[in-house]
């Protein structure tokens, strides 16, 4: 490594590094900037140039699935291919979505728009009213980041509003009132902003009226995570809820009207809630007693909305869990709730009907039991769903199917398929079980050729965090660049994750997050008990909380991996909590400031870890500097420090992506190739050697 990147070494405590966390400071620039031309030159040679071509191709093939949403009766989509790489958001009929080649009609051309304006716009996402009324609001990012603009778009002249609702770059949203009222929730404007960066208030915005000027209607306190709202529209008459927020996983809920809260509903701040017309469904995330009776974690209750709100507390249990059989998410379609269920990893959908009966239940037919299967409602507006439902269905060598289930109840039809971007001949994907260092089996998936070689090279991956289960899609780029060239790749469902419900979620949380980490390496180790590959062969990589892992088994299990590849990743656990986002994720890892917490977090802070004189495997750090979620400062910062203690790390920074990996498809495949031309390199594989 160049010796003008390796700083004097200090006490980690004294932090030397500190500089790197000024974005775009010109010092910290110039070290970014000589960084990427060092991992370039190093990586970037014809292999990656050619894998990035042949990626980027398959990103923008014509044939892929265009995503819908229906919104009256019409159906939008964001494309992006080679000749409009940052997007043309455009809408169809269901007709012509039907046929093999729709005709599409342009709304708006995100990249002619950013051309006019020198601006690196992205769609972010659009609010509307329901119905045929034209008004909607666009969030447009700069490079892909979480702070938006929001704009005011009239659908019938495909042009912005002039003088219609504008707002500077912030982090928040909007909801529609009327044609001439949003709710604005944001973070733009003097305490504005939760410690987190996060909207504090919900303002009342009217057609005209200065946002400085527009009423707060409801605001809770700084150190909370953020407030909004969402006005609904499936009751009698129109209702907003408010969300006071208090982190990352409670929340206090309001009913109330634009003009602010009324009634504080009687619940615990723990719970998943979903409501529609005069019904609702909690799925409880901690034991709750209530009517007489103690309901247990990860059930769902439903009961009738006024007569909740009159004093009513007789549930009934829709959703009762089972150790491994945990509720994924749910949502409302046309007066039913559809549940998405993890069986032993196994997809499951039921659809529960209420009426002042009781509540009925079916499980949704023809859908695969093994793979990946994605069930949500066809309509933006839950007010104008017809109970539609769309399906996506996939596993890891077989490219995803849309599916159209009317009504909820009818047998799935095939809408669009993808198509198949690598050669799976002689490829399986089976399921296996790790053994963790206290005993607990850790599910992983692997995907590769069917004979074992003592030798495979292996593309492990993780992620571990914030409830959230990972699952086998289909990837074009593992596939095309990975598997088809002779290697083997394991996806690993560690603790931490919701695959299990809230006891799998809570045992990788806070000082459990070790364990999690423990996890990763327990499925390393049985990959080479069962004679799949040896250590050296093994590469890994994680992102943003999967950053924590990955530089983990850096420091913690070196020897199981033969070289890691960490994205826009977070690492310093002593300063998380005071760059961008990372206040909203005390829930999730614990406080710092906290003396009895920082003596668990410093126990997987990997920045504090780092040592010289250790067995560590070579890791490429990459991040956006348009990451304004993850702060860049702590890639940047790990990646200086084991570059002074002398280790082979290398770091790469794109100005643009956001909390991703580019703006468009070239840049996202150019950030995926490198970091496997960097792993190939490392593990010593060479393409088709398998």
């Amino acid at each position: 490594m160049p010796v003008d990147d390796r700083p004097t070494l200090t006490a980690p405590d004294d932090d030397p590094y500190l500089w790197l966390e000024d974005v775009e400071g010109e010092r910290a620039l110039d070290f970014v900037e000589r960084q990427n031309r060092l991992t370039l030159e190093t990586f970037g040679g014809p292999a990656f140039a050619r894998d990035s071509d042949t990626l980027a191709a398959i990103y923008d093939r014509p044939d892929n699935i265009p995503y819908v949403g229906r919104s009256d009766g019409l159906l939008y989509n964001l494309w992006k291919d080679v000749n409009h790489p940052r997007g043309l958001w455009r809408r169809t009929t269901m007709d012509e979505f039907r046929k093999p080649d729709p005709s599409w009609e342009t709304l708006l051309d995100i990249d002619a728009l950013a051309a006019d304006e020198g601006e690196d716009w992205l769609l972010n996402w659009s609010s509307s009213l329901p119905g045929d009324a034209p008004q909607t609001i666009l969030s447009l990012s700069r490079g892909g980041s979480d702070a938006v603009t929001l704009r005011e778009f009239d659908l019938s002249t495909k042009s912005f509003v002039a003088g219609g609702f504008a707002l500077p770059e912030a982090k928040g949203g909007a909801a529609w009132v009327d044609a001439d009222t949003v709710l604005l929730s944001s973070a733009l404007g003097e305490s504005m902003a939760t410690s987190s960066g996060y909207a504090r208030t919900v303002r009342l915005w009217r057609r005209g009226e200065p946002v400085e000027q527009a009423a707060v209607v409801f605001e809770t306190t700084p150190d909370r995570m953020s407030a909004y709202c969402d006005v609904d529209r499936t009751g009698e008459t129109p209702r907003v809820w408010f969300i006071d927020r208090l982190d990352f996983f409670n929340f206090d809920i309001w009913l109330g009207t634009e003009r602010g809260a009324t009634v504080k509903l009687d619940l615990p701040s723990d719970i998943w809630l979903q409501i529609h017309q005069d019904w609702f469904a909690i799925k409880l995330r901690t034991a709750w007693t209530v009517g007489g009776v103690t309901q247990a974690p990860d059930t769902v209750l439903g009961i009738s909305l006024s007569a909740f709100l009159a004093g009513d507390r007789n549930f009934t249990v829709v959703f009762a869990p089972s150790p491994r059989r945990a509720l994924q998410g749910f949502s409302w379609a046309a007066g039913k709730l559809l549940l998405s269920i993890l069986d032993e990893l196994r997809p499951v959908f039921e659809i529960c009907t209420p009426s002042a009966a009781g509540w009925s239940r079916e499980t949704l037919r023809g859908l695969p039991d093994i793979g990946v299967v994605d069930v949500w409602r066809f309509d933006h507006h839950e007010s104008e769903s017809n109970g539609d439902l769309l399906a996506n269905v996939q596993d890891p060598l077989t490219p995803p199917s849309l599916m159209l289930i009317e009504s909820g109840v009818a047998s799935p039809t095939v809408l669009k398929q993808a198509p198949k971007t690598f050669t799976a001949d002689g490829l399986v994907v089976t399921q296996h079980e790790a053994i963790s260092i206290d005993g607990e089996r850790i599910p992983y998936v692997q995907t590769g050729p069917a004979r074992a070689t003592g030798d495979a090279p292996v593309y492990m991956s993780a992620y571990g965090g914030f409830g959230h289960a990972v699952k086998p899609y289909y990837n074009p780029s593992l596939g095309k660049l990975w598997l088809e060239r002779g290697g083997t790749t394991v996806q690993a469902n560690l603790r931490g994750g919701g695959e299990f419900g809230t006891r799998w979620h809570d045992a990788g949380r806070y000082a459990g997050k070790r364990l999690s980490h423990d996890d990763f390496a327990a499925v390393a180790a049985d990959l080479v008990r069962r004679g799949v590959t040896q250590a050296k062969r093994i590469a890994a990589q994680g992102g943003s909380n999967g950053g924590i892992l990955i530089t983990n088994m850096l420091t913690r299990y070196p020897e199981r991996f033969g070289a890691l590849f960490c994205t826009i990743p977070l690492i310093d656990m002593r300063r998380y909590t005071k760059l961008l986002a990372g206040a909203s994720w005390i829930a999730e890892y614990g406080d710092p400031d906290e003396p009895e917490e920082w003596e668990w977090l410093k126990t997987y802070s990997a920045y504090h870890a780092a040592k010289p004189g250790q067995p560590y495997p070579p890791i490429l750090i990459a991040t956006t500097r348009r990451d304004d979620r993850v702060h860049p400062g702590h890639a940047r910062k790990m990646a200086a420090k084991l570059q002074a203690m002398g280790y082979e790390a290398y770091f790469y920074e794109p100005a643009a992506g956001g909390h991703g990996y580019g703006k468009d498809n070239k840049e996202r495949a150019g950030f995926q190739v490198l970091g496997f031309e960097f792993l190939k390199s490392r593990i010593g594989w060479h393409d088709g050697e398998g």
